[in-house]
Order: C-alpha cells, then sequence, then structure tokens
C-alpha cells in the first residue's frame, strides 16, 4: 500500500484522529518527525512510501554541487480519488549517505522517505519559476522491482 502523511500542526485533532482511524500505522519507518508537534510549535515533516516512476537522475549543478533527483508515486485514498487517482511528488536528495543509496534504486522500486517539504527558485530563459518539492533526509527501499 502507498501512502502520504503530511504531519502539520494547522491540523485539527478530529482530523488527525480519523486520519489514524482510516489509513493503516507504517511499520518500520524510515525515520521519526524531530519532535511531537503541540500547539505552540510549528512542523514540516513528510513521510512518503511509493513507487519510483523513474530511476533517480544525479545532476550537477553549475555551482559544483550534486543532486539526486526523482519522482515518487503514490495512490490517493479511495475518498480522494475523483479525477487522479495518483499524486507524483518530486524529490531531491543533497547529503552524502542518502545520495548513495538513492543511487542504486531503479524505476519501479517501492521506496519510502522522510524529508520537509521546500519551495525551491531558480532562473530559466522564460523567467524566474519555483518549485516544490520534498528534501529528503532519510529513504530506503520497501520491495525491489520486478526484473524484466
Amino acid at each position: 500500500m502507498t501512502k502520504t502523511t503530511v504531519s502539520n500542526t494547522a491540523m485539527t485533532e478530529t482530523a488527525m484522529t480519523e486520519t489514524a482511524m482510516t489509513e493503516p500505522a507504517m511499520t518500520e519507518p524510515a525515520e521519526s518527525p524531530p519532535e511531537a508537534a503541540t500547539e505552540d510549535t510549528q512542523a514540516n515533516f513528510v513521510r512518503l512510501r511509493g513507487r519510483l516512476s523513474v530511476a533517480p537522475i544525479e545532476k550537477v549543478l553549475p555551482s559544483g554541487d550534486s543532486v539526486w533527483t526523482f519522482r515518487v508515486v503514490v495512490d490517493r485514498a479511495a475518498p480522494y480519488r475523483r479525477k487522479q487517482r495518483v499524486d507524483a511528488l518530486d524529490c531531491a536528495v543533497w547529503t552524502g549517505r542518502v545520495r548513495r543509496s538513492v543511487a542504486t534504486w531503479r524505476e519501479g522500486d517501492v521506496v519510502e522517505v522522510t524529508g520537509s517539504l521546500r519551495r525551491r527558485f531558480f532562473r530559466t530563459p522564460s523567467g524566474t519559476v519555483s518549485r516544490v518539492e520534498v528534501e529528503v533526509e532519510a529513504g530506503r527501499v520497501i520491495r525491489r522491482a520486478d526484473r524484466a
């Protein structure tokens, strides 16, 4: 089963209870939220479990830094499946340990990643644009794709 979890303290207690009742708990999470969110704190923690739409790609930036990017496809839960049945979420990996792991992932692998949402700005020939992506802090393969 694929699942998207975004923790946000603005979420009401009722909504959190309903989510907990309708979605089974994940086993062996890649990483836990940094701290439990209370009413007076804010949180930006994302956990995704889904399949890779294509193999991760390493990009070397003009600065010389490298980043691995990939897209995780997550099925939507039944009540949210109107016209769109899946969500495709872009992810970026900047840290060394996770980059080494991601380099071995293949198209179709079911993976679990944790991290934070980031809005990234960059220039294109048509002007400045932005994207929202998950900045991955930890990740692991849940199930390898079948080799054809």
